[in-house]
């Protein structure tokens, strides 16, 4: 017993000081050893909380050989942080710190330990509205336009939907907004255009999150489509360079339209894509400005997990 005991005391310091120090992998090792869990029982207390993550992806990501990147290995790291009797927020505290320490091969935008903090304070939003995240609606097209103001702020993001419902009594969607670095959610105002109404408003100043409530005057059942239109309107934050949209799962069609003031006009645009808030940027395409409406677009037929976005450069 005194052997056992002692073991135990071990295995709790080297936590304590994992949970300090880092990396995460070290950390969730040594959460995973001081619970005394096979990583079997692991993967099955994060199946009956909904999360899918393979004994062979846990392996890895207590080894360092991989990192947990997309938003469901993001969600499965705040679970394990619960099924491990872990501080709130210490593993994702971790794994963003320890991607400060990696060479940024990206074009200049969002960091990953930005993106990260963004994905953590959204879900906690989410939970407040009691609702799953995906609402019971699936996205068959989303068309956005993006207004970038004289003062090459990020002015107004307007959305169209066309939905879908999967089940029954469907009433309502959550729409996201995050605005730039610098950015006040507090000063920020949700404008129900078409087939709706705003419900409840749920904001995060440090990461800049705003989560809206929209009503539908209708209740849809499985198969039915519905469309619907609001704008958030921002202008909160200093000179914006990109726009991304995250999407956590598969969707329909999204178009993305950026608009710039015809006093500020950026000397380049491109889009791009990223798998995950840690991987690098790719699917680069230059979008040349043309014509006096000064826009630029993108459209992608298949919306696919990770981010897209539009950024450009000034003079």
């Amino acid at each position: 017993m005194p052997h056992a005991t002692q073991h135990a005391d071990v295995a709790t310091a080297e936590l304590d000081s994992a949970l300090r120090g880092g990396p995460f992998h070290v950390a969730l090792r040594a959460a995973i050893a001081a619970r005394g869990l096979p990583l079997q029982r692991v993967q099955h207390h994060l199946s009956r909380r909904g999360v899918k993550v393979g004994v062979t992806s846990l392996s890895y990501w207590q080894q360092g050989a991989r990192r947990p990147q997309r938003p469901e290995s993001l969600r499965a790291v705040r679970a394990l942080e619960e099924i491990l009797q872990l501080p709130e927020e210490s593993l994702i505290r971790l794994l963003a710190e320890s991607d400060e320490h990696v060479a940024d091969r990206r074009a200049p935008g969002r960091s990953h330990r930005s993106m990260v903090a963004a994905s953590g304070a959204l879900d906690r939003l989410l939970a407040d509205f009691g609702i799953p995240r995906d609402g019971g609606l699936h996205t068959l097209g989303h068309h956005e336009r993006v207004r970038i103001g004289a003062r090459r702020e990020l002015a107004e993001c307007e959305s169209h939907h066309i939905v879908r419902a999967h089940r029954d009594g469907v009433d309502r969607y959550v729409a996201v907004h995050r605005g730039d670095p610098g950015s006040a959610p507090e000063r920020m105002t949700v404008h129900a255009l078409e087939n709706c109404r705003t419900g409840r408003v749920r904001r995060h100043h440090d990461t800049g999150v705003l989560a809206a409530e929209l009503l539908f005057d209708t209740r849809l059942r499985a198969g039915d489509t519905f469309l619907f239109r609001y704008a958030v309107e921002d202008g909160t934050a200093g000179v914006s360079r990109e726009y991304v949209r995250a999407a956590g799962s598969p969707g329909g069609q999204y178009a993305l339209q950026v608009c710039f003031d015809s006093g500020a006009v950026p000397v380049r645009c491109h889009r791009f894509t990223q798998h995950s808030a840690a991987a690098p940027r790719g699917g680069r395409q230059e979008l040349p400005l043309r014509g006096r409406h000064h826009s630029v677009h993108l459209v992608e037929p298949r919306v696919r997990p990770g981010y897209l976005g539009i950024a450009w450069d000034w003079e």
